[in-house]
């Protein structure tokens, strides 16, 4: 492909200022998503709990926050992870995706009621700027942000540059002079919808080029409605590719995603004449001018998406049913749900055995989950950490046996008993008159388990760049990631010891170093950062992952430090103070 590319870039170079407007789109597609992801996952996850309680309220779910976040692949990422975790069924979860389907239209909304009536890069060129401001921040929330507003503003210059290129090169790049009479045009023109969606990975990214040319007149309207299908077919292929390493409900859930588009798109092709009357009627009785195309498309698109959601909706038990049939559990496939082990009605009786059971509670969360997940995150084996092998050995040992979905992970582990330790810690704060010095101590244990469940969401994000960067072909991103790594594996080293040692002077002085390193550490304003950017040792994509990365890092060891000082260091001093409370 990238040979084809260079081909046409050599051949054809008028191509270039609109290869770039795709370019940069979809790069402002992915840091939208990214940006969403570090700041709103969170509340999303809560109120999807809440809004599966029915299928209707699944799909508003799915259709408003799509709408709000244009991001259909983020709303897709949790209804997963929540299949995946048992917290919500198939059918909420399909209900989810259906009404994202919906929700992701508003994107041809965007930009045909703003992307070409507005100066662009007037306002494009300030969001940047303020974007790129917040992502240089330290606090996760306000880096979301500023992905959120540089991804907003990479999507408007895109659009920019698309249009910019087709003006220009308008008698070099015309598809209007391309004509099919009847069926067999629509069925060319979708099968080119398909082909470009297969290539850009991105619906959407297609739907708004299909929007440009159509703008510039470099595309009849009726072939720009036969893009439209196959641009939504197109994204059966990236679906599937998705699904192959997902669990059987995440597959399950593709699949009808597959069904979904392909309805939708057959009727759509089949029909396609009669709907687009049914467009111009519409627009007509809306006070939309008639030759303004790029609204009536918008129009088509959104009808497209309800026409799979009438087909499919009332058919969505049957739906299930032929998924479950199809692609049938595996023994082995659903990770269990974690049960707590010493929290149960009985330990309420008071304040004090409640203290102790979520200590142990909190304790057996960190030793079986917590430093494992950390470790295999990092493509760390934890069985080795806990042995006498050399840390320099350990880190050059990156079997892939080790990987993990933390997502999963997250959910079926961590996250319910974390839930659990609240709910005992606050069902006993509720019911006893405590003392301060009491409450200090039910503080000091909810820390501790907050503690695990913020260092997990940050080997979230860690997870997927170290797996790509420690087998790099480049050499110096490759030995940042494994530094990180190696600090990470020392720092689960002295907290082995520790485990084994609370009262270990050394332990607790070489405690305090890794501590002190990683509240000191910034890769920012170190010479090697300056270096690897000014030398263009690495990329700008890898210099930004490098010092997101490497901030968290920092914060994770810090939590984890925090978290074993505190179960193993303070546990007899907190269950004093509560006795003594």
């Amino acid at each position: 492909m990238l040979l084809a590319l260079a081909w046409i870039f050599y051949n054809h170079p008028h191509v270039s200022e609109i290869a770039a407007g795709i370019a940069i789109l979809l790069f402002g597609i992915i840091m939208l998503e990214d940006g969403f992801n570090a700041f709103v996952q969170g509340p999303m996850e809560r109120m999807l709990k809440k809004m599966s309680e029915s299928v209707s309220r699944s799909f508003s779910f799915g259709f408003i926050t799509t709408a709000i976040l244009q991001s259909s692949g983020l709303i897709s990422v949790v209804a997963i992870s929540f299949l995946s975790a048992g917290l919500i069924s198939l059918k909420s979860g399909i209900a989810v995706a259906f009404g994202a389907n919906l929700g992701t239209t508003s994107t041809a909304w965007l930009v045909s009621t703003l992307g070409f009536k507005l100066d662009i890069a007037s306002f494009a060129f300030p969001i940047l700027a303020f974007g790129i401001v917040f992502v240089l921040q330290k606090n996760s929330a306000v880096k979301g942000v500023g992905y959120a507003l540089a991804g907003l503003g990479f999507f408007f210059l895109g659009i920019e540059f698309m249009q910019t290129g087709f003006e220009t090169y308008q008698d070099k790049f015309d598809l209007s002079s391309i004509t099919y009479d009847g069926l067999p045009g629509v069925f060319v023109f979708a099968f080119i919808g398909i082909l470009l969606t297969i290539i850009f990975q991105s619906g959407s990214a297609v739907i708004v080029l299909v929007l440009t040319m159509l703008q510039t007149s470099q595309l009849e309207y009726f072939n720009a409605l036969a893009l439209v299908v196959g641009a939504n077919i197109g994204n059966v292929g990236t679906m599937i590719l998705g699904a192959l390493n997902a669990n059987t409900n995440g597959k399950r859930l593709a699949g009808a995603q597959v069904i979904f588009k392909l309805s939708a798109g057959i009727v759509s092709l089949l029909l396609i004449f009669q709907l687009a009357d049914f467009v111009d009627f519409f627009a007509k009785n809306v006070g939309v001018d008639e030759d303004n195309f790029a609204i009536k498309l918008s129009i088509f698109h959104t009808l497209f998406n309800l026409i799979g959601c009438v087909l499919m909706m009332p058919v969505l038990h049957y739906i299930i049913k032929f998924l479950k049939r199809l692609i049938p559990d595996k023994s082995d496939d659903t990770m269990e749900v974690a049960k707590a082990k010493f929290l149960n009605k009985s330990v309420l009786k008071y304040p004090q055995s409640t203290i102790r059971a979520l200590l142990d509670e909190s304790k057996n969360l960190f030793e079986e989950t917590t430093l494992t997940i950390v470790a295999k995150g990092l493509y760390i084996d934890p069985k080795a950490i806990r042995s006498e092998v050399d840390i320099e050995e350990i880190i050059a040992d990156e079997e892939s046996e080790y990987d993990i979905d933390v997502e999963e992970m997250y959910y079926t582990k961590v996250k319910i008993i974390y839930g659990k330790i609240i709910k005992y810690a606050t069902l006993s704060e509720s019911e006893f008159a405590l003392t301060p010095k009491i409450l200090s101590a039910f503080g000091r244990v909810k820390d501790a388990s907050r503690n695990q469940v913020l260092i997990i969401k940050n080997i979230r994000g860690l997870h997927k760049n170290v797996k790509m960067y420690i087998n790099s072909d480049n050499e110096y991103i490759e030995e940042e990631y494994e530094k990180m790594r190696k600090f990470v594996a020392h720092t689960l080293r002295q907290i082995h010891i520790l485990q084994k040692n609370p009262e270990s002077v050394s332990t607790m002085m070489k405690i305090d170093e890794i501590k002190e390193t990683a509240s000191t550490r910034d890769l920012l304003l170190s010479g090697r950062f300056e270096y690897l950017i000014r030398e263009r040792k690495i990329s700008s994509i890898m210099a930004s992952s490098l010092a997101n990365d490497s901030s968290n890092v920092n914060e994770i060891v810090l939590k984890l430090i925090e978290s074993a000082e505190l179960l193993y260091i303070e546990r007899n001093y907190l269950l004093k103070l509560a006795e003594e409370g």
